[in-house]
């Protein structure tokens, strides 16, 4: 699909493929071929494709292509292929004011996965310097497994990390592999445990220890299955078992090998599982009852509060968004809840996937006032609901799918006044020692102006919440006496509108989207690719 609709929207496209020693070139306009296939040079030891496009400026007059997307692409690609060379070079005016990206670089990671695994941990304290690396070919040229693991000394907290991916893709959303991994560590850890005499590692679970490592896992599968045209989510059923058998063998190798760390490793994991369960036990849910305790989701950082009054509730994108909001947050009354990826949209979604998604169930939990009809504003466990993304389109596209869900499930919350957005800046300006934050484009433009006449100024691009520095977070977003929120209403007899609307734009009927797009296209501005 990628190439194909490519050419559709371009101008012009060129491709040129050099192999059995000729050079071949076939040229398209909007998808339309303009040539035949030609023979254009005599090349005996060339071998490789060329694609070259303009985007069509009738469909694209206003084009800006995500740099530091691409790059980061191909360095993605460059730790996947060990060994492989990529040479980077990006055209003179291309790259934005300020960029980290570089104008020429040479991608090159000899050590594979394992240069990955170390540019992921940093100056991550680490539990032990014996990391748990591995690569396995599976049965019936199926295709192999790559992984890299280290355990990380983070007792109290979740700094753990996994990063999948698929035939190179990045599989944001987990999926089957991920299940296989989980299972072979797990299973590894409590044979070994078992047979070391841990009585206590039957209380160890799988997320204790993923919470406690950093890994990166690289599977390689013959005709894989995705979920969703973005494929961030792997569902080939086969991928479990063979990630499973393949990690699970070489684990046990491992352990019985060290066994001086796997030791050190046992008995610090059931140490965490101890410590998980003395937090469950402590958390504070006596607002519901004085005799009933709530079950809340695992990840919820609930408030110490014990009334709902002045009380705030975080819903944040992500482990490491959620652990700076934890550190920025005033724990007496606000709390923080992690989500996993993109909720699911409940727009066009089954009542059978929505009562199986595992984060719409831990947001309605920890909201504990129910839904639709047996919706109870005296349950609401939070004065403000408060939803904080991302200051970029994936984030606002988190955005729109929380406030979708609020919509049509809790519309008497919005209603009642309970559902904020969080405004986090998207730029960081430092200028003589003073620093200030621009919420957009427009603002950091307004700031660099009236900053020209005194000198130059440093601007940074926050990637997302995840980077900013919990004191950052905290004055900018979180702290009710510098921050700014956004009150989400349903204006007056806008109703039947707004209804509408929503089933257009969020609903089960793609030509509905597709006529809006059409409509409305002309109008954008500024065109995120």
């Amino acid at each position: 699909m990628g190439l194909a609709v490519v050419n559709a929207l371009s101008r012009e496209t060129t491709i040129q493929v050099s192999r059995d020693g000729k050079t071949f070139q076939q040229t398209y306009s909007r998808g339309k071929a303009t040539s035949g296939l030609e023979t254009i040079a005599q090349q005996a030891k060339k071998t490789g494709t060329v694609v070259r496009f303009s985007p069509d400026p009738d469909i694209f007059p206003d084009c800006n292509f995500n740099i530091a997307g691409l790059f980061n692409t191909l360095k993605t690609k460059a730790y996947l292929f060990k060994g492989i060379t990529i040479d980077w070079q990006c055209a003179d005016g291309i790259l934005p004011e300020n960029s980290d990206i570089p104008q020429s670089f040479t991608l090159h990671y000899p050590n594979g996965l394992a240069d990955l695994l170390a540019d992921s941990i940093g100056q991550m304290p680490l539990l032990t310097p014996a990391h748990f690396m591995g690569r396995v070919d599976f049965p019936d040229g199926k295709g192999h497994v790559e992984w890299g693991l280290a355990w990380l000394d983070c007792l109290g907290f979740d700094d753990g990390f996994l990063k999948s991916f698929c035939n190179t893709i990045s599989t944001t959303n987990g999926g089957t592999h991920e299940t296989g991994l989980r299972m072979a560590l797990l299973r590894g850890v409590r044979t070994y445990a078992e047979l070391a005499n841990y009585k206590k590692i039957s209380e160890v679970t799988a997320d204790d220890i993923l919470a406690t490592c950093g890994i990166v896992l690289s599977v390689f599968l013959n005709n894989p299955a995705f979920q969703g045209q973005t494929k961030e989510r792997l569902t080939s059923t086969e991928a479990t078992k063979l990630v499973e058998n393949a990690i699970k063998d070489s684990f046990d190798l491992w352990l019985a090998d060290n066994s001086k760390t796997s030791s050190h490793i046992i008995e610090y994991l059931i140490e965490r599982a101890e410590d998980r369960k003395r937090k469950k036990k402590a958390v504070e849910t006596a607002r519901a009852s004085a005799t009933k305790r709530l079950r809340l989701p695992g990840k919820l950082a609930d408030c110490t509060r014990s009334s709902k009054e002045g009380t705030e509730l975080f819903i944040v994108e992500g482990d490491s968004a959620g652990g700076s909001a934890k550190q920025a947050r005033d724990r007496a009354t606000q709390a923080i809840l992690p989500l996993r990826g993109k909720i699911l949209n409940v727009a066009n979604a089954s009542a059978e996937k929505f009562n199986a998604n595992q984060e719409v169930n831990n947001l309605l939990e920890a909201l504990g006032c129910g839904t639709r009809n047996h919706y109870n504003r005296a349950n609401l466990r939070y004065d403000k609901v408060i939803i904080m993304t991302d200051a970029d389109v994936d984030g606002a596209h988190i955005a729109s799918l929380l406030m979708t869900l609020f919509y049509q499930e809790m519309p008497q919350l919005i209603n009642d006044g309970h559902l904020y957005l969080a405004c986090p800046p998207l730029y960081r300006i430092t200028a003589k020692g003073k620093t200030v934050y621009a919420a957009d484009d427009g603002e950091r433009d307004k700031i660099l102006a009236s900053i020209k006449s005194t000198g130059s100024a440093d601007v940074g691009r926050f990637k997302g919440l995840g980077e900013m520095m919990p004191g950052q977070l905290k004055e900018t977003t979180m702290n009710p006496a510098t921050r700014t929120l956004l009150k989400v209403q349903i204006a007056d007899g806008t109703g039947d509108d707004t209804k509408d609307l929503v089933s257009r734009l969020m609903g089960k009927r793609p030509e509905a989207k597709f006529k809006f797009i059409k409509e409305n296209a002309k109008f954008v501005k500024n065109l995120d690719i």
